[in-house]
């Protein structure tokens, strides 16, 4: 082949043909490749670069590293797919590092909080108020100055802090360290001192960079605190979140919360109440609580379900035997919405979950009552938003809210057992994520006529799925690094309900710090339970599979082959909680 118009390109130059073997190269290859003679060899192999992609090289950047320098690969502009190609190499060293400089020096708004400031305080003796504050601030500062970057103070609990892209990312790659400092602070009474940060960062305008930081710290206070989010034009990241969310002692929120419910719930013709797909205890029992006090209002009121698990049968069927609840399905629900239509929504505050999507967007007023963390996809534009991670349940916060609609009780026995299960069956029976005020709530329910054995009954299964749950505890996988894995067998249409009650149980094994129930369902989905004491965070696992839940007690449903989903599990949690190798 003659090489004459190749040894003129003032670039290093090859050519290559269909099969990917360079017929020729000029001798500035050597600045590519350290040696002249590559012809014969594969030019795929030397430089990873696929067939398909050369083809593309003038509409799509290829830039690789060779020589320790980057060069970006173009073509001859006649690419012809059955013709050998003219690839150079045109030397991008220099313009990708005063690139990637330009990037790195891009600036970043940071909004930190002090979580629970108030509440803090308060527990914190007269002559010690200031003092873990202090503390935070000593800690905020000293952080700052090791990334060289100022850090001010706009409220008694408020900072803002502008950094790089650069910085921001070696923050990330410390896992933003400055969480684990302020929670070792020791505070009285048990109160851990911890923080939230919201960064944000945007190729667009400082003013967008402002607002992608103040909604990653609202995600990063209604994930519960303890932990830093940063969001950019692309998407979002989490650090942090080990702390379980704290309770708050203030009812004052719940006051106010009532009071704007009265008012919308006054301003409606109906209201419609739906929560989850495939609804559980707590889902049920919370729509009860918000029919009450739409019933209470003297508004007409419908709770929207469509198809619910065998677990729900005992309470679904009592419910629709007494005649007192309009319960309807999806379809009557949708043909009598109108513009003073109010949708309440409970135990969920992510759009893709709810019962009926639909009645998302057919509705204009919106209320939601839940207890799980807030995830980047969470509804955005709710009238009320009364969403407590701290809590137990939405049962739990609903009868909360009923105490403030009438000093006398105005529920009946059968209601205040629906909520006491969906409190009782997120608590996993009072030995998980209770505070002071899920026992309060419960009280209060106790008084309003709920007998325990009653709801007790509500949970009852069937012998051949008490087989299922005994036979998966026993053939339980456990790891040396504290993890529990259990595959419940057969379809039920009690899967979630099985795999909740095999995980839960697995932390009972002495040495498990986090266990994991995978079935599937009778769709063919599989079913991911998750559950921890509190030092592995599984919400964060779940939601790398789609799924959410809290801290200590998550879950997910996968459109995938369980044996698939197994292994990803597996690998997951092994990355996450075994120990580095040596």
């Amino acid at each position: 082949m003659d090489t004459n118009f190749i040894n003129q390109i003032p670039l290093p130059t090859c050519v290559v043909d269909t099969e990917g073997l360079v017929l020729c190269a000029n001798p500035l290859i050597k600045n590519v490749f350290v040696y002249e003679d590559i012809a014969g060899s594969n030019f795929f192999t030397l430089t990873g670069v696929k067939r398909e992609s050369l083809l593309k090289a003038n509409e799509e950047e290829i830039i690789i590293f060779r020589n320790d320098r980057l060069f970006k690969i173009r073509t001859n502009n006649d690419v012809d797919p059955e013709k050998e190609i003219t690839v150079l190499f045109d030397e991008a060293t220099a313009r990708e590092s005063f690139r990637s400089q330009l990037e790195n020096d891009r600036a970043v708004i940071i909004f930190i909080n002090i979580d629970n400031y108030e509440d803090l305080i308060a527990n914190s003796g007269e002559d010690n108020k200031r003092v873990i504050p202090s503390q935070i601030d000593v800690l905020l500062r000293k952080w700052a100055d090791h990334y060289d970057s100022p850090v001010m103070t706009t409220d008694d609990d408020k900072y803002i802090m502008f950094t790089t892209r650069g910085r921001l990312e070696k923050m990330g790659k410390a896992n933003f360290s400055i969480l684990d400092e302020v929670r070792k602070i020791e505070s009285t009474k048990g109160f851990p001192a911890s923080i939230s940060i919201g960064a944000g960062v945007s190729d667009i305008s400082m003013l967008e960079a402002k607002d992608l930081a103040q909604a990653a710290l609202e995600l990063a206070v209604g994930r519960g605190g303890d932990q830093a989010v940063v969001k950019n034009d692309e998407g979002t990241k989490y650090y942090g979140g080990t702390l379980q969310a704290i309770e708050k002692s203030n009812r004052g929120k719940s006051r106010v919360i009532a009071h704007a419910m009265k008012a919308m719930i006054k301003d409606a013709d109906k209201v419609l109440i739906m929560g989850h797909k495939w609804p559980d205890m707590d889902a049920f029992g919370s729509a009860i609580g918000a029919y009450c006090i739409c019933k209470y209002l003297g508004k007409d009121a419908y709770i929207v379900i469509d198809k619910h698990n065998e677990a729900l049968d005992s309470i679904y069927n009592q419910a629709e035997d007494t005649g007192d609840y309009n319960i309807i399905k999806q379809e009557r629900a949708l043909k009598g919405v109108t513009p003073k239509t109010l949708l309440i929504i409970v135990d969920t505050n992510r759009p893709k979950l709810v019962e009926c999507p639909e009645l998302v967007t057919a509705c204009s007023t919106r209320i939601i009552i839940d207890h799980h963390r807030i995830t980047e996809d969470s509804f955005k534009n709710a009238s009320i938003a009364y969403i407590e991670s701290y809590a137990s349940s939405a049962s739990e916060l609903m009868a909360e809210l009923l105490q403030h609609f009438a000093q006398k009780r105005f529920i009946n026995k059968f209601e205040a057992e629906a909520m006491l299960a969906g409190i009782m069956v997120d608590t996993n029976n009072f030995s998980g994520r209770t505070g002071v005020r899920t026992f309060e709530a419960a009280s209060w329910l106790k008084r309003a006529g709920a007998d325990t054995v009653e709801v007790k009954r509500f949970f009852q299964m069937n012998k051949g799925e008490f087989k299922i749950k005994a036979s998966a505890i026993a053939g339980a996988d456990f790891t040396d690094y504290g993890a529990a894995f259990a595959m419940p067998e057969g379809n039920t249409g009690n899967t979630v309900i099985i795999n909740a009650q095999v995980a839960d149980e697995l932390l009972m094994v002495k040495g498990v710090r986090a266990s994991f129930a995978v079935s599937s369902n009778e769709k063919g989905q599989t079913i991911i339970s998750a559950r921890s004491l509190g030092a592995v965070n599984v919400q964060s696992m779940m939601e790398k599979f789609g799924g959410g839940g809290h801290l200590t007690s998550a879950a997910a449903q996968v459109d995938d082959d369980i044996e698939n989903v197994v292994q990803q599990l597996r690998k997951l949690v092994s990355e996450i909680m075994a120990p580095p190798a040596e």
